[in-house]
């Protein structure tokens, strides 16, 4: 079941009633509802908002994942279940007993299939990608030789010009690219405590101070799903805008694109990420060998 991502930006007023989110506009009768169990992803965009610990409660027992965002109303902060999975101790300790070979085989598929992504999304857009498809076929274990860096090089000149420079706090669409990859980062971290895992633990990204190192990695094929709407967003302003409401609503929706995972089934990406973490905690298991990972439409 697909489920149902909410976007708070007006001060409302956030609480429980028999198993439904009840949100309510200060001196408006009136009030918004959606239950519970059909939520997969909550963002709060102001400062002004309430929400009660009953409801904090229910959304944490369902695995949904809330988003506060800060008085900038770029997301801050997430609140996610400790206590995801039956078997989580299991997994966990699989998780941290995992091989070096094991983890480099994990990552080259990762890069493999970010790139084959990459490749995809200038296809579609008509734009010759064979340049960038080449480095998908020569990632070695481990991507020892960086093949994603150079793919990357390629990818964002033909995708955003020759002057554009993918920073964190670079020009002009960084910044949508910044605020879709939070959002997600954020599913991918919902997804994983869903599985049991544990997302500060990575296969490849090992900052001491990242606690969600194990997303960081998962989330790389995911990006190109977000470079798309952004492209979009990017093509359809001749002029530089800042991350505007209808902006943020739009990469939200991300989290509703249809991709393929093992090449023929179609999901929505929120469910396809489940279907991606669970074959990781299957991997850990030693089960199978391979990540489900999905590809472009």
């Amino acid at each position: 079941m697909l489920k149902r991502t909410l976007f708070f930006s007006n001060p409302f007023r956030l609480s429980l009633k028999n198993n439904q989110l009840i949100a309510k506009l200060k001196d408006i009768d009136e009030h918004l509802s959606a239950p519970i169990e059909d939520i997969g992803f909550i963002v709060l965009d102001n400062m002004q908002i309430s929400i009660s610990l009953p409801l904090l409660e229910a959304l944490v027992k369902n695995n949904v994942a809330v988003v506060f965002c800060n008085s900038k109303h770029h997301p801050h902060s997430m609140l996610l279940n400790l206590d995801g999975h039956n078997t989580q101790t299991e997994i966990f300790r699989n998780q941290i007993e995992a091989s070096l070979p094991l983890k480099k085989n994990l990552w080259k598929q990762t890069v493999e299939a970010k790139i084959i992504n990459q490749a995809k999304l200038l296809e579609l857009l008509h734009i010759n990608s064979s340049d960038v498809l080449y480095f998908s076929k020569n990632v070695k274990s481990g991507d020892s030789e960086n093949m994603e860096g150079a793919a990357a090089r390629i990818y964002w000149r033909k995708l955003f010009g020759k002057s554009f420079i993918r920073e964190r706090y670079g020009d002009y669409p960084n910044d949508l690219l910044n605020y879709g990859y939070i959002v997600l980062r954020a599913a991918v971290a919902r997804a994983l405590v869903g599985s049991g895992l544990l997302p500060s633990l990575g296969i490849h990204h090992k900052n001491k101070y990242n606690a969600y190192c194990l997303a960081d990695d998962i989330m790389e094929p995911y990006r190109p799903f977000v470079d798309r709407r952004v492209y979009n967003i990017y093509n359809q302003n001749s002029e530089p805008e800042y991350l505007s409401k209808e902006h943020k609503a739009e990469l939200l929706m991300v989290l509703t694109d249809d991709v393929l995972i093992n090449k023929k089934i179609k999901r929505p990406l929120m469910v396809a990420l489940s279907q991606t973490t669970a074959s990781l905690v299957k991997c850990y298991l030693g089960d199978t060998k391979s990540i489900k990972y999905p590809y472009l439409l």
